[in-house]
C-alpha cells in the first residue's frame, strides 16, 4: 500500500465512507455466495440465490453469462456498489476459477483490499495462494473468511496455522467457532463480546445475537451445549495466548489478517465480517500513474479503466468500460480527457452495476467503480481525467500459457470473425495474434476452460460457429528493444512473427530452446511475458 502515514489530509466524508474490495478464493469456497449474502444485508435483494439452484431456486445475482449459469463458476469479475451502515461498499466480484486468473490480477488493481473465503474443511486452497500472492505484491490489506463451518471442518487452530505458514501473514481471530459440522451451533464475536446464533431453519435470517459480559457470563450456558462451552472456554484461552491481538494498523499494512468464522449459504458470520470491511477496511487509497499518483482527495476527477466486458445486454451489442474512480466528486453529463487519445469524452450515461441490473449513475466519489458504455474507444489500461495527462500504471497483461489457431465454421464470414477476436482482445478475455505469414489469427489465453468459453460466446453474441484448432506455437514473448535490432531480428524470424491487437510485437515460440536461441543470437532484443497495460 502506498504512503498512509498520517500525514495525509483527511479525506471528504463521502470518500471517506467508500470501501473497495474484492473477494478472492479457490473454487468452490462459496465466494458466490458470500456475495449474495452482502447484497442481502446491504438492503439489494430481498432474497439470495445459490449458484447452483436447483429448478426454480433463484439463481445469484452475479452470474449473468449462460456459461456461469451452466456450470455455476464465475468467470467474469463483476462489480457491485450498495449501502451498508454508514459504509459505501463497492464489491468486485472475481472468477475463482485458475483458467480466468489475469481478469482477476487486473481487477485486483482496482480494490483497496481483499476478501478472502477459506473453505473450513480444505483449508488453503493452490489458487488461494496464486491470488495471495498478487495481493502480497500489491500489500492490499487483507480480511479472511472461513467459510462451511456448519459441515465437517478441520480444527481451528489447525486453519490458523496453515494461513499463517503458507501465506506468511499474522492472523488474529475476530470471532471463534462454537462446535462445527453437525454440532456447529454459532461464534462467539471476539471483538464485542457477543455470542452469534445460527438458525439452521431459514437460511436467508439474520443471526441472533445476544450480548454478554465476558466468557464467565452465566447466560452462554442458557444457550450453548455444556461441552461446547467447555471447549470453546478452553480454545480461547489458547487462543488469547498463542495468537496475536488485532492490530488495525498492521491490518491496513498487509501484515496481519483478521478471520471471521461462519456459514455464507445460512448467512451466518456475514455481518460480522460486514461491520470488520467497515472498521478496519481501507478508505480509498492513492493510486500509481505516471508521472505522478493520484490522491482520493484532489478536486480534480480521474479513473481508470480495469475491465471491459463487451455484449453485457446481448440485445444491444453494447460494451461497458469498468472506471474505478481513482480522485474527485464526478458527475453525470461531465466531460473527461480520454488520455490515450487525448480527445475529450462526455459521459453521459455512466452506470452503477448491481449484479446484472444497473441504473445510470447520476454521481460517483473516488472509491467507487461505475460502468462507461462505449463502441470500443475505452481499453483496459486507459485513464480517464480532466485535462491532465496522467497514467495509471500497474495494470498487467500476461503472455498467454495455450495458443490454438481458430477459423470461422463458414469461410465467407471471416470479416465477422476478426470483428469478434478484436473485440475480446479489447476485453482482455483473450490474446488475439495475427501472424506476419499466411492468413487467419492464433488466439493465446490462460486456461483451457477459456477456448470453451470463446467458442460459446463467438456463437452466442455473433452468431458464428468457430473451430479451435491445434497450433505449432506454445506460448509468446513481446519483443522490444533498439529499432534496428529489432527490425533485423523481424526479417530473420518472419515465420515466429505476429501482432497483437495493439499492433505490438510478438514472438510465438514453440519451444524454451527458441526463447534461448533468441537471447543468445540477437542480445539487443528483449522478450518479455507481460506487457503493462497502457499505451
Amino acid at each position: 500500500m502506498l504512503d498512509t502515514a498520517s500525514n495525509r489530509p483527511e479525506l471528504p466524508p463521502e470518500i471517506a465512507r467508500r470501501r473497495t474490495f474484492a473477494i478472492i478464493s479457490h473454487p468452490d469456497a462459496g465466494k458466490t455466495t458470500l456475495t449474495e449474502k452482502f447484497l442481502l444485508y446491504g438492503g439489494a435483494i430481498q432474497m439470495a440465490g445459490q449458484v447452483r439452484a436447483k429448478g426454480e431456486a433463484r439463481r445469484t445475482r452475479s452470474d449473468f453469462m449462460q456459461m456461469e449459469k451452466d456450470r455455476g463458476i464465475s468467470v467474469s469479475a463483476s462489480a457491485m456498489s450498495f449501502d451498508y451502515n454508514t459504509f459505501r461498499f463497492n464489491l468486485v466480484d472475481t472468477p475463482g476459477h485458475s483458467d480466468f486468473s489475469e481478469d482477476t490480477y487486473r481487477t485486483l488493481t482496482a480494490v483497496d483490499a481483499a476478501v478472502m473465503v477459506i473453505d473450513g474443511a480444505k483449508g488453503v486452497e493452490s489458487q488461494t495462494r496464486k491470488l495471495f500472492e498478487v495481493c502480497r505484491l500489491r500489500d492490499l490489506p487483507i480480511l479472511t473468511f472461513c467459510n462451511k463451518m456448519d459441515r465437517e471442518s478441520r480444527d481451528v487452530f489447525e486453519i490458523i496455522d496453515e494461513i499463517q505458514e503458507n501465506l506468511a501473514i499474522d492472523v488474529t481471530p475476530a470471532s471463534w467457532p462454537i462446535g462445527q459440522g453437525r454440532d456447529f451451533v454459532g461464534c462467539y464475536d471476539i471483538l464485542r463480546d457477543r455470542l452469534e446464533l445460527m438458525d439452521r431453519a431459514d437460511r436467508n435470517k439474520v443471526a441472533e445475537s445476544i450480548e454478554i459480559n465476558g466468557l464467565d457470563d452465566p447466560a452462554l450456558a442458557e444457550h450453548v451445549p455444556a461441552q461446547l462451552l467447555e471447549q470453546l472456554r478452553e480454545e480461547l484461552e489458547m487462543a488469547r495466548e498463542l495468537l496475536p491481538k488485532l492490530d488495525p494498523q498492521a491490518v491496513l499494512e498487509g501484515h496481519m489478517t483478521p478471520i471471521w468464522f461462519g456459514s455464507a449459504i445460512n448467512s451466518f458470520g456475514v455481518r460480522e465480517l460486514m461491520d470488520g470491511i467497515g472498521t478496519y477496511g481501507p478508505e480509498p487509497q492513492i493510486q500509481s500513474a505516471q508521472p505522478r499518483q493520484i490522491s482520493p482527495e484532489e478536486t480534480k476527477v480521474s479513473g481508470f479503466v480495469f475491465k471491459v466486458q463487451a455484449n453485457m445486454d446481448p440485445k444491444h451489442r453494447d460494451r461497458v468500460a469498468f472506471v474505478r474512480m481513482a480522485s474527485g466528486h464526478f458527475k453525470r453529463g461531465m466531460k473527461l480527457t480520454h488520455v490515450r487519445s487525448k480527445k475529450p469524452m462526455a459521459i453521459t450515461n455512466p452506470v452503477l452495476f448491481l449484479a446484472s441490473d444497473r441504473e445510470l449513475a447520476e454521481e460517483a466519489w473516488a472509491g467507487d467503480i461505475i460502468g462507461i458504455p462505449n463502441h470500443g474507444q475505452l481499453r483496459i489500461g486507459d485513464t480517464l481525467t480532466e485535462g491532465e495527462a496522467l497514467r495509471v500504471s500497474g495494470i498487467p497483461s500476461f503472455a498467454p500459457e495455450l495458443l490454438q489457431g481458430v477459423r470461422a465454421g463458414d469461410p465467407m464470414k471471416a470479416k465477422h470473425l476478426e470483428k469478434a477476436l478484436m473485440q475480446f482482445a479489447e476485453e482482455g478475455a483473450a490474446k488475439v495474434f495475427k501472424p506476419a505469414v499466411g492468413s487467419g489469427f492464433v488466439v493465446g489465453v490462460v486456461g483451457a476452460l477459456q477456448f470453451e468459453v470463446l467458442a460459446s460466446r463467438i456463437e452466442l453474441e455473433y452468431g458464428l460457429p468457430v473451430r479451435f484448432d491445434a497450433s505449432q506455437f506454445t506460448s509468446a514473448r513481446w519483443v522490444s528493444g533498439d529499432r534496428q535490432a529489432v527490425d533485423k531480428f523481424v526479417n530473420a524470424n518472419k515465420q515466429h512473427i505476429a501482432h497483437d491487437h495493439d499492433g505490438d510485437i510478438v514472438y510465438l515460440t514453440r519451444l524454451q530452446w527458441d526463447i534461448d536461441r533468441i537471447e543468445r543470437d540477437y542480445p539487443d532484443v528483449h522478450l518479455t511475458a507481460t506487457k503493462e497495460m497502457m499505451v
